[in-house]
C-alpha cells in the first residue's frame, strides 16, 4: 500500500473544514493522514478539534515579526520539522509570502467560497448577491502568489435563491465545501492531480456529462 502523504492543516478560526477533512482521513483508504494542525491564533476552537482527534498541534504567532517572511519562516520550520509533504490553507487568515507559496508549489491548496475566477478576496457573499447571479458555489485550487488565481482543481455548484442573504448563503455554501476539500486532497494526495506548467493536470479520472439549471424550467 502507498504511503499516506502527510499534511499539515493551516487555520485560524473554528476549523469547520478542517473537521471535513479530519473525518475523511479516518478513513483507511484516504490517501492524506493528518500529521498537524497549525495555527497562528493560540485558542483558535479548530486545536481543539486536532487535539481531540489525537492529532499534533502547533501556533505560531505572526504577531511580533517584522515581516511576513519572517512569521512564514518560522512556520516552513514547524512544517520541515513534522515531514510534511503537503498544505491545505482552511480558513487561515494570514497572507503568505510569495518564497513561501512557491516553496510549496503543486503541494499548497486552498479553498474559496465562490466560483472562481470568479468573486476572489473577501466579502465574497456579499459580492455574489449583489451580482445577481443564480449559481455560486466553492473552489479548491493550487496557491500561487497571486490571490485566488492558481489552478482550479475541483468546484461545487450551490444555487442562489432570491430570498438568500449573506449568512444563508455562506452556510449553504460551506455545506458544499465540506464535501468539496476531502476530495480535492485525496485527488492531490493520491496522485490523481498535478500542477504543471500553471494548469491542473488529471489522471485516471472519469469522464462525466451534464449540466445544472437554476431556476428549474
Amino acid at each position: 500500500m502507498t504511503a499516506k502523504k502527510r499534511t499539515a492543516i493551516l487555520i485560524s478560526g473554528r476549523g469547520s473544514n478542517l473537521q471535513a477533512l479530519i473525518e475523511a482521513a479516518a478513513d483507511p483508504a484516504y490517501s492524506a493522514q493528518i500529521a498537524l494542525v497549525l495555527s497562528n491564533v493560540a485558542d483558535a476552537p479548530g486545536l481543539a478539534r486536532a487535539a481531540t482527534a489525537g492529532i499534533p498541534t502547533k501556533t505560531v504567532s505572526h504577531r511580533g515579526h517584522a515581516t511576513r517572511e519572517s512569521f512564514d519562516g518560522e512556520i516552513e520550520k514547524a512544517l520541515r520539522q513534522d515531514g510534511i509533504e503537503l498544505v491545505c490553507l482552511a480558513g487561515f487568515m494570514r497572507v503568505l509570502s510569495d518564497t513561501f507559496v512557491r516553496n510549496w508549489e503543486g503541494r499548497l491548496i486552498n479553498i474559496h467560497p465562490s466560483l472562481l475566477p470568479a468573486f476572489k478576496g473577501l466579502h465574497v457573499h456579499r459580492q455574489v448577491l449583489d451580482a445577481g447571479v443564480r449559481i455560486s458555489g466553492c473552489t479548491v485550487h493550487f496557491v500561487v502568489p497571486e490571490i485566488d488565481s492558481g489552478a482550479i482543481i475541483a468546484q461545487a455548484a450551490v444555487p442562489v435563491f432570491a430570498d438568500d442573504n449573506e449568512e444563508t448563503l455562506a452556510a449553504r455554501t460551506l455545506d458544499a465545501e465540506h464535501r468539496l476539500y476531502p476530495l480535492a486532497l485525496e485527488l492531490l494526495a493520491g496522485g490523481r492531480v498535478a500542477l504543471e506548467n500553471g494548469r491542473a493536470r488529471f489522471t485516471g479520472m472519469p469522464a462525466n456529462t451534464g449540466a445544472l439549471f437554476n431556476p428549474l424550467a
